[in-house]
């Protein structure tokens, strides 16, 4: 599954919202506070009683994120000397705002994403003549640069910090195997497991005298093992001890309590495949501080890489027959939606926040998961070099430096040019989004968060 979603927003450029507002008091009107208190307290109050707190939450995450998005350009654009009018919460009818030296801060009343407007993003809006020298347009390249990129970045940098805070409050995976419950058989007075007086909470770290490498070397060792005894070393409260197990035929062997009759083998089964009645988990262990920058950043890393190639799959002719062939048959909808971590198809803002109600259910660790994964997207996908999103916008600056030469007027690129192309780009994005939306709302992804 790759999360496609457009960011509401981060690809508006800062001359979409109407110039003509009414003027506005230095610090807000009470009337105003009133009135955005009240909005709030209501939509509250909806989510609350019709029991949708989980998704009030997660919208708010969102919102929380496009804002630090626009953040990244405000606060590039003021350092960069730029002139920046507003910083807003939401579009449509202001509810209430205040204004420090020339900008405006506030919360509008559709609360669909936000909007920072910087003076002058494009050679096509018209600035007055003593503003223009510090326009986005009139800056060097490289603060251009810096400021339409700056979004995206904020993006990895908010993965990044809850990366960290993952990898210190729940540790991360090591080579070693975790039992996770010990299992009973019907017909077994004892299982290997329970015979050996292993327990649930064991940390299992060699095999038959050997270190651990993975989960997958422990179950290699026991399924090939069948009446033959395998060499445990186990640490259980802070002492390694060698514990001796003998795996056992699983042919016809059936779980007892709430599997019952589940069946580790069928009694046909030509070959045996050694069991012991234990669930294997990946241990986890806490980091030191400089360990754990790295496996944040390796966390990171590993996700960017394969959201990179999800969205590849996703734009590619097999992606997009396999999108069509979702939005026209139901049956491949389902089976889509019930394999969210095999199928390929786009996940709209809707489907995002179905997640987000998912992973709050699941646990915060499954949230935070959640919430790096779609800021990892959202910086991806801002920066694809196409106008009208980020990454369009520093395609154009570097074209612009490209074709500037040495000791001449900087060169100014007619962007007008580029309308057809981007009319072409906002076409297939829209049908992506609406396939989406459509998809999520008529199967929405099933058990993405698997106990």
């Amino acid at each position: 599954m790759t999360l496609i979603a457009k960011e509401p927003g981060a690809a508006i450029p800062p001359a979409a919202e109407p110039p003509d507002q009414p003027p506005v008091p230095p610090n807000g009107s009470p009337r105003q506070v009133l009135r955005l208190l009240a909005v709030v307290a209501v939509l509250a109050a909806i989510f609350i009683a019709a029991g949708l707190g989980d998704l009030l939450l997660f919208i708010v995450i969102l919102v929380v994120i496009v804002m630090l998005h626009e953040l990244g350009h405000f606060a590039t654009a003021k350092w960069a000397g730029m002139k920046v009018t507003e910083y807003f919460v939401g579009f449509g009818p202001r509810l209430w705002s205040f204004r420090r030296g020339e900008t405006e801060y506030g919360i509008k009343a559709i609360p669909a994403g936000g909007y920072v407007r910087i003076t002058g993003f494009t050679v096509l809006e018209d600035v007055a003549a003593e503003d223009e020298p510090r326009t986005y347009r009139q800056q060097a390249f490289w603060k251009r640069i810096v400021v339409a990129s700056a979004g995206s970045v904020m993006h990895f940098i908010i993965a990044f910090v809850l990366a960290l805070i993952v990898v210190f409050s729940f540790g991360v995976q090591s080579n070693n195997a975790q039992i996770g419950a010990v299992a009973h058989w019907v017909g077994f007075d004892k299982t290997p497991a329970q015979a050996a007086g292993l327990k649930a909470g064991d940390i299992v770290v060699s095999v038959n005298g050997h270190p651990l490498t993975s989960v997958a070397t422990l179950t290699r060792a026991i399924t090939h093992s069948v009446g033959t005894r395998v060499v445990l070393g186990v640490e259980r409260n802070g002492t390694v001890r060698d514990i001796s197990v003998v795996p056992h035929d699983g042919r016809g062997v059936a779980l007892a309590g709430p599997g019952r009759h589940q069946i580790l083998d069928p009694a046909t089964a030509k070959s045996p495949k050694g069991y012991i009645g234990v669930e294997l988990d990946s241990a986890l262990t806490t980091p030191n501080p400089l360990q754990g920058i790295g496996d944040a950043g390796t966390y990171i890393g590993r996700l960017t890489s394969l959201e990179v190639s999800g969205v590849a799959r996703t734009f590619s002719p097999s992606g997009i027959d396999s999108l069509i062939h979702q939005v026209t048959n139901a049956r491949a909808a389902s089976q889509a939606a019930n394999n969210p971590q095999t199928s390929v198809r786009p996940v709209s803002l809707v489907g995002i926040t179905s997640l987000g109600v998912q992973a709050q259910q699941a646990g915060l660790q499954d949230l935070l998961s959640l919430i790096i994964l779609v800021n990892i997207v959202f910086g991806l996908l801002n920066m694809l070099p196409m106008l009208p999103l980020d990454g369009g916008h520093v395609a154009v600056a570097v074209y612009e430096w490209i074709r500037t030469k040495k000791g001449q007027a900087f060169y100014r690129a007619d962007i007008t040019k580029l309308f057809p192309v981007v009319f072409v780009f906002l076409t297939i994005l829209a049908l992506f989004v609406f396939s989406g939306i459509y998809l999520d709302f008529t199967h929405p992804i099933q058990n993405f968060y698997k106990p």
